[in-house]
């Protein structure tokens, strides 16, 4: 039936468009890079389909509905049991089944990607199993453009190439086509809400609108499939850059069998399995299973243009609530995370990615030494935050690729300079926590940085900079020296009996911190909607991360105290195992009805939480084969972990099930990450994540803080008699001070350390009467000018 030239969808623009369920059972994308096509599926059907880059989707949902043509239409994703298998092995090979619930009928799809083209393939064999209904039924395509990651303004339409009858979406220069092997028999583009497929099919069981366009709206695709007899076809979804290019690489995908596509696609995996030295199926509880499709999802996760960029995850948390404005998501590069995934497949004995990821970082770092909070895989920031820890880590990844020999010809040197100077003279308070949400004295980003500061002055000191490694050393010695001043309350009211506890964060402004914040009195504004409450009240297993890289031992009685506060707090027990949540009172999570986070909610339990847990049971000494298991429990149906996991009791209206995903982000690359290297660290019975210098320095062989330091960022006001007070700047200054209020005055000149640049002059107080102050200001030398203000420190 050839269609009307003029025949123009009613409805436009169509309603206000939505993502997607973040609840993702699977993902995938051909290894080789040729193809820049990356696919998430969920419900038994395809949902976001990425391209050219993976943080970029451009489709909702593409799923088929199923029709009688008199007495009923089922929808694939609500109306049909779902089931999905791996066919083969080490490969992101997917065949879902999806079956009518009284049995009559199924759908058997087996769905991947062109191996070398940007094109996606779902092979579909409708099965009729009550033969009542042979012969009657009718299988439609219906598919929801969201190219270039936007729902509004896509243009669709009806098209032909000779006598093959496609589907054309387009949004500026992003060009879709789909079309069936076996041919279409009616097409139509239609706005969502009004004129498009569902909406015809739902009405009387039968397709009978076939508009040839709908134009710049929130459009679906629908095509009617012409069932040859072996009831087996191949819908191919291909992208490109202009009409032709999409035409071509459609056609030149079809041209060949699937089953040689299958078997290209499968054997460019199996290429990448692990090696038998780093197959740690011994130390899980499924024989490897989850550890090898962790690998998996985490290699898929990396641009093939932006190579080393990996995103957090392929999903948007909560996306059928979330529409235009929430262009990010979570397919964006987070440093932390990054660095998470890199070195999980580090652990996997792969150093490919890792050096990539490495060498990304070195290239968007900024010039102060910083990297973005988030950023698209092109590095252009997405948020504007300023965390720490995020600073800190790419130090520990060169850091262990150096170890492992696997940097190649890259030199890091100028990042690691870069990063370690800024983390001086902007710390130690973080603007964000690895929450993204409240600005002070963070345990786990002081841990992460102390640990990349040890990192950076055991390299130094490894090629003979021994004045640089010193230097850094003493401030990795000074905030280590600090850390329960800053971080741990006397005056905790949780658990009776256990008033001193590390707590979640001392609150302070990060531009103008009190360098001596009291963790017993300072309040802290709960995000989310969590409220005001007293920060020595507030919990969280952030402190783990001091034992995780080896600054504090195991048995301190105070991380034993706080393990029991947090066990209390934020641990429960579920039918897989213990899970932990953030903090108490946090507020991003679903909410206890099941409804949706849409700015508050309730913070669920966090499967990585758990698998830090299982890290801190190993250095203890214990087994932690529990978590471990715990985690592989976690996952899904197709294996994907999840950023959190339901803790309330069972909601069936709301599909919350206890101990299972909620809406948050699925799969969290984070998530299989921490579950990757738990395994690694069973293995080897040390924690992969620990950094020896730092195990060494704090904890086998405690060295003595000598300095206390002091920045513009940073002014402390007391100095104990006997340290060294260093005064750290980022450009030359000479100091002019007093001890007797400015009765005499004195000059001193700053020293330049030269591989970091950054300047300081040394005031030891040994000598210096108890109770006595120094003040000082200064002359910065390249400006000519002198600070406007005067400074003082308190000796002690």
């Amino acid at each position: 039936m050839n269609l009307p030239e003029n025949s123009v969808a009613f409805g436009a623009p169509g309603i206000e468009p939505r993502w997607t369920s973040s609840a993702k059972e699977g993902v995938g994308t051909a290894y080789h890079t040729s193809c820049r096509v990356w696919f998430t599926l969920s419900h038994g059907i395809v949902n976001e389909i990425y391209y050219p880059h993976v943080d970029q989707p451009n489709t909702r949902d593409f799923q088929f509905l199923i029709s009688d043509g008199e007495t009923f239409c089922h929808e694939e994703k609500r109306d049909l049991n779902h089931e999905i298998e791996y066919p083969e092995r080490d490969c992101l090979f997917y065949r879902l089944t999806n079956s009518e619930p009284q049995g009559r009928y199924r759908l058997v799809k087996e769905i991947l990607t062109d191996p070398h083209r940007s094109v996606l393939l779902v092979h579909t064999k409708l099965e009729v199993l009550d033969e009542s209904l042979r012969g009657r039924l009718q299988l439609y395509a219906l598919l929801a453009p969201h190219l270039g990651g936007f729902g509004a303004g896509n243009s669709g339409s009806c098209t032909e190439i000779g006598d093959n009858k496609l589907m054309h979406a387009v949004r500026q220069n992003v060009h879709l086509l789909m079309t069936c092997s076996s041919g279409f028999s009616r097409r139509s583009a239609g706005y969502v809400g009004f004129s498009d497929g569902w909406q015809d099919l739902m009405h009387n069981f039968k397709m009978d609108w076939e508009f040839r366009s709908a134009a710049n709206g929130n459009i679906a695709l629908t095509g009617e499939i012409d069932l040859p007899d072996s009831g087996g076809f191949t819908v191919a979804v291909a992208f490109g850059r202009s009409y032709q290019s999409a035409a071509t690489k459609l056609f030149q995908s079809l041209a060949e069998p699937f089953a040689e596509k299958c078997e290209g696609y499968v054997r460019q995996w199996q290429r990448a399995v692990i090696n038998a030295e780093f197959d740690f199926s011994s130390d899980t509880s499924d024989d490897g299973g989850e550890y090898r499709l962790s690998r998996c999802v985490l290699l898929a996760h990396e641009d093939k243009v932006f190579q080393g960029a990996i995103v957090a995850s392929m999903s948007i948390p909560w996306g059928e609530t979330k529409g235009d404005l929430d262009l990010g998501g979570y397919h964006l590069v987070w440093t932390r995370d990054l660095v998470q995934s890199a070195s999980a497949l580090l652990a996997t004995g792969q150093t490919g990615t890792p050096l990539r990821a490495l060498i990304w970082l070195a290239a968007i770092q900024r010039p102060d030494g910083s990297f973005p909070q988030n950023s698209w895989i092109d590095g252009t920031a997405y948020w504007s935050g300023l965390q720490l820890d995020q600073v800190a880590l790419p130090i520990v990844l060169a850091w262990r690729l150096h170890k492992y020999n696997a940097l190649g010809l890259f030199n890091p040197r100028v990042m690691i300079v870069r990063a370690a100077a800024r983390l001086i003279v902007q710390g130690p308070v973080t603007a964000q926590e690895r929450w993204e949400e409240n600005s002070g004295y963070s345990p786990s980003t002081l841990a992460v940085v102390i640990a990349a500061l040890a990192c950076a002055a055991d390299w130094a000191g490894e090629v003979g900079h021994t004045e640089a490694a010193d230097f850094v050393f003493a401030y990795a010695d000074w905030l280590a020296a600090h850390l329960e001043e800053w971080t741990v309350t006397t005056e905790g009211e949780l658990v009776q009996g256990i008033p001193r506890h590390y707590i979640r964060i001392n609150p302070t402004d990060s531009n103008t911190p009190d360098p001596h914040a009291d963790p017993n009195t300072q309040m802290i504004q709960i995000a989310n909607g969590g409220g005001l409450h007293p920060a020595r009240n507030i919990v969280g297993g952030d402190f783990l991360h001091l034992i995780r890289y080896g600054i504090r031992r195991p048995d301190d009685p105070l991380v034993c105290d706080s393990i029991k506060v947090i066990d209390r707090v934020l641990k429960h027990d579920l039918p897989q195992g213990p899970g932990w949540r953030r903090y108490n009172h946090d507020g991003y999570g679903q909410k206890d009805d099941g409804g949706a986070y849409d700015g508050t909610g309730v913070g669920r339990c966090w499967p990585i939480l758990t698998g830090e847990r299982g890290h801190y049971e190993l250095i203890a000494g214990r087994d932690p084969k529990p978590f471990i298991t715990t985690m592989e429990d976690f996952a899904n149906q197709g294996g994907m972990l999840t950023e959190q996991v339901w803790d309330g009791p069972d909601l069936p209206h709301a599909r919350m099930k206890r101990g299972c995903p909620t809406g948050a982000a699925m799969p969290l690359c984070w998530s299989h990450a921490e579950y990757v290297s738990l395994v690694r660290s069973r293995h080897d019975g040390v924690c992969f994540h620990r950094v020896d210098p730092a195990y060494q320095r704090y904890v086998v062989n405690p060295t003595p803080n000598r300095f206390e330091i002091w920045t513009l960022r940073h002014p402390i006001r007391h100095v104990s008699r006997g340290k060294i007070l260093r005064i750290v700047l980022a450009e030359e200054a000479s100091i002019t001070w007093s001890r007797d209020n400015w009765q005499l005055t004195n000059e001193s000149q700053t020293i330049h350390q030269y591989e970091l640049n950054l300047w300081f002059a040394d005031f030891p107080t040994s000598e210096w009467l108890a109770e006595s102050t120094l003040a000082f200001t200064f002359f910065w030398k390249r400006d000519q000018r002198w600070e406007s203000r005067n400074w003082q420190v308190n000796i002690t």
